[in-house]
């Protein structure tokens, strides 16, 4: 036999091998739907095994070991179940609608993204980000700029001709002298 030969007769058994495992995993089948007027007949009948009730949803085996399940209609009047019955109408339940996965996941999630945005929103007012005002957290973002030598344009010319100045420096240079004069109080 040639290497293609092989080949082909390892990937037939290995589909097969596949194929038994698949089968022996898939054994259960789908219950089969009743109508609840079927259910209440199987029951009167003595044809019902076992029930399991999860909410308006009944689950079940028959006698003959064939799994049923039926939906119980939200009737109040117990009567009309029985006229029902005694007058040979069929009747069901209807399902319970269930919320999709995205439904469930977006409702479960909607308080936690409420809080993150309230989070964030208040994070950028403290930072001064949203209208560009200055905020609690901007203490340390000076808006100053460092000038060049070349850039300045103001000199000392310019003020010098300002006599409260230089009366200003006059008082200063006095009261600074004046300081080391006086001797310390407390010793």
């Amino acid at each position: 036999m040639n290497d293609m030969g092989k080949n082909i007769l390892l990937w037939l058994v290995i589909a097969v091998v596949l194929l038994t495992v698949f089968q022996n995993f898939n054994v259960s089948r789908p219950p089969e739907e009743v109508p609840y007027s079927t259910f209440l007949e199987l029951v009167n009948g003595n044809q019902v095994r076992s029930v399991e009730v999860d909410g308006l949803i009944i689950r079940g085996e028959r006698s003959d070991g064939i799994s049923f399940e039926t939906v119980q209609p939200q009737i109040v009047d117990k009567a009309l179940i029985d006229d029902l019955v005694s007058h040979n109408v069929a009747f069901q339940g209807e399902r319970p609608e269930q919320q999709s996965i995205w439904m469930q996941l977006l409702v479960a999630s909607f308080p936690i993204l409420v809080i993150i945005a309230v989070f964030m929103f208040f994070m950028r007012q403290m930072q001064g980000g949203a209208g560009g005002k200055g905020g609690p957290l901007s203490f340390g973002k000076s808006k100053a700029k460092l000038l060049g030598e070349d850039q300045i344009k103001t000199t000392f010319a310019d003020v010098a001709g300002v006599d409260e100045a230089k009366e200003e420096v006059k008082e200063l240079v006095d009261f600074l002298r004046d300081a080391r004069e006086v001797p310390k109080v407390g010793r």
